[in-house]
């Protein structure tokens, strides 16, 4: 059973209910797809044993703009409770769907407690509720989607394991290295590459409406968007901004490993603390790591 969050289910119904409500409603805004000023879903997938005997329970979001990335400090409006505001969650949102991309940790006698977690943006305030409903239980590697790792294939699958050569500090506009030493059992095997879907992430223009909103999402790449991993064989890293005041500029966010390495570099252009997460998948579970960069001044000439 896939979780249900209870602004999602209230919005839903919202939506029915002007449709299906008088002649005098004709379109709902949610039907739209947006550049920016939209809001953050913060998202429950699934909880997992650890070997303490205590639980996680794993989360992420939908940032439902197409265009803007948004940078929410933990506090008022990026809180989780309880424990605390600060549970490890993100502070920078790239656009779209961003799954499975940290844990909060409750102890064995959680019991049927809920974790909340709390994010208000363009002025909307949002919440995901964790609880550990049993048929909500995944793979803590490899979330929902594993399917339990029941194929003859998968049952001796081991996520890949890495290790990272990352600069501690860098200037801003300074491109750095970021390396990655990749090792795989190579199960699965390597797939056959496929074509990329077409339309899946490209936002309609709408140009042949005349009610079109102004704001609608421009037909161009985003710069955030990694490479898809479709057209991928074996093993692959992906890099993301994980915690920030801004963005990142990545050479690729998404590496085929090759010969044991995944290389690309990055690159910043606003000073501050940053928390990059660096994925090593091989397609069906994945291994997590996170690395801190304090991102300084220009360097001087």
């Amino acid at each position: 059973m896939i979780p249900q969050f209870r602004s999602v289910t209230v919005a839903l119904a919202l939506v029915f209910g002007l449709c299906l409500g008088g002649g005098a409603q004709t379109e709902v805004d949610n039907n739209f797809k947006f550049n920016s000023g939209q809001d953050v879903q913060p998202a429950y997938e699934g909880w997992s044993h650890n070997a303490d005997g205590s639980f996680a329970m794993h989360f992420g979001y939908l940032n439902r703009n197409w265009v803007e990335e948004l940078s929410i400090p933990v506090g008022p409006n990026n809180s989780i409770e309880p424990g605390g505001a600060d549970r490890g969650q993100p502070t920078f949102f790239y656009t779209r769907t961003q799954r499975n991309l940290f844990s909060v940790t409750v102890p064995k006698d959680w019991g049927k407690k809920e974790v909340v977690w709390t994010v208000t943006a363009n002025g909307k305030t949002q919440k995901a509720f964790g609880w550990l409903q049993p048929e909500w239980e995944i793979d803590p590697s490899g979330g929902a989607s594993t399917g339990g790792q029941t194929s003859p294939e998968l049952r001796g699958n081991q996520p890949p394991a890495f290790t990272l050569s990352v600069p501690a500090t860098v200037a801003t506009g300074q491109s750095v290295p970021l390396l990655a030493t990749v090792k795989d059992d190579g199960i699965p095997k390597p797939s056959t590459p496929k074509k990329a879907a077409i339309g899946q992430e490209t936002p309609p223009g709408l140009q042949a409406s005349n009610d079109a909103p102004v704001n609608l999402p421009q037909l161009v790449p985003r710069r955030t968007a990694p490479a898809d991993a479709g057209g991928l064989r074996g093993p692959f890293l992906t890099w993301m901004v994980l915690r920030g005041p801004a963005g990142a500029n990545f050479e690729s966010r998404t590496i085929q490993v090759k010969d044991g390495q995944a290389p690309t570099s990055v690159s910043f252009t606003t000073p501050g603390e940053y928390v990059l997460l660096g994925r090593a998948s091989d397609r069906v579970l994945f291994t997590d790591k996170l690395v801190t960069i304090t991102v300084t001044g220009a360097t001087r000439r």
